[in-house]
């Protein structure tokens, strides 16, 4: 059975525009794979597998995404989801994910004749959308393309006669590989050197702070040249801050509408505080900020290792959101 794709984002992102030998010739991060259409398969769920790339960076679905697949019941697996025939996923991560949760033996797939490269790039196109992917997974995933891009550029360097024989690239065709990755990315080349550069210097929680969205590119990279406990150290000011900035936007919203705050017992916090092992209280920050209120706040991390503070926990969630 055929299945064949209508003129949205996602034909274009798989499709070949057929052009004449008068239109200028798509370069290689523009280049779609040759295929028009694909065959519609019931494929098992042990069958299917992430993309490698997808794994190699640690990638994942976040929670928010799967918790509204959920509340979409069965409507949740309507859309098919695109596949190479190798099985590797290229769209439906988190209907994939949510399928081996619920035990579901079989899911409707759209099968397409793919390379490992070609379907990256598919992968990438389908997550450019709000909903997918953020710069920092998506320029991690386009940067698995550098070796072949750089390979065509000394393939085009040599042909026309610049550099014959030598394996180095011009600083032209370095920035070209450059723009043809931000170009697959969907972002700005500066953040392709910016991502390039976290790669390297970049602590692993720096790293997973990216994938999951709690900084940007820019304040990250900013913090490059700290040493690995610096960096750390700048992030846990950086949540602690953003968390006391949400609590005050959440106290104003209370305030507006006259409910009382969560309160906790100090006294037993205290006492259960002096509970710890000296090692969990090592790794207890302190963090003065300005202001006349007798506060004091905590934060999820902290509460989860003072059993039984679990309801309060999801109390504070509650009021936060």
């Amino acid at each position: 059975m055929e299945y064949f794709l209508a003129k949205t984002d996602a034909a274009k992102a798989l499709e070949s525009s057929n052009r004449t030998s008068d239109e200028p010739r798509p370069s290689e991060a523009e280049r779609k794979p040759n295929i028009k259409h694909g065959r519609l398969v019931s494929c098992p769920l042990d069958h299917l597998r992430p993309h490698p790339s997808y794994v190699r960076h640690h990638l994942t679905v976040p929670a928010c995404q799967l918790s509204a697949l959920v509340s979409s019941g069965d409507l949740a697996f309507q859309d098919p989801l695109l596949i190479t025939r190798d099985r590797l996923i290229l769209d439906g991560y988190a209907r994939w994910e949510l399928a081996r949760k619920q035990g579901r033996p079989t899911l409707p797939c759209v099968e397409y004749d793919l390379t490992e490269a070609e379907a990256l790039h598919c992968l990438l196109q389908r997550h450019r959308r709000s909903t997918g992917l953020n710069d920092f997974c998506r320029i991690l995933l386009a940067l698995d393309l550098e070796p072949l891009l750089k390979e065509k550029a000394r393939a085009n360097q040599q042909s026309g006669g610049l550099g014959k024989g030598l394996s180095k690239l011009t600083e032209a065709s370095r920035v070209n590989v450059r723009s043809e990755i931000a170009a697959v990315a969907g972002v700005s080349v500066g953040n392709v050197a910016k991502v390039k550069d976290l790669k390297m210097t970049a602590d692993p929680e720096l790293q997973r702070a990216l994938r999951d969205r709690e900084i940007s590119i820019h304040q990250a990279w900013l913090w490059r040249k700290l040493a690995p406990e610096r960096q750390r150290e700048e992030l846990r000011l950086y949540r602690a801050r953003k968390g006391i900035r949400e609590y005050a936007r959440a106290r104003a919203f209370r305030h507006r509408r006259k409910s009382s705050p969560t309160v906790l017992d100090v006294g037993d916090l205290l006492k259960r505080l002096s509970g710890l092992e000296s090692s969990e209280l090592g790794s207890v920050g302190l963090l003065v900020i300005k202001g006349r209120d007798k506060c004091v706040f905590v934060t999820e991390g902290l509460l989860e290792a003072l059993h039984p503070y679990q309801e309060a926990i999801s109390t504070c969630k509650t009021e936060m959101g």
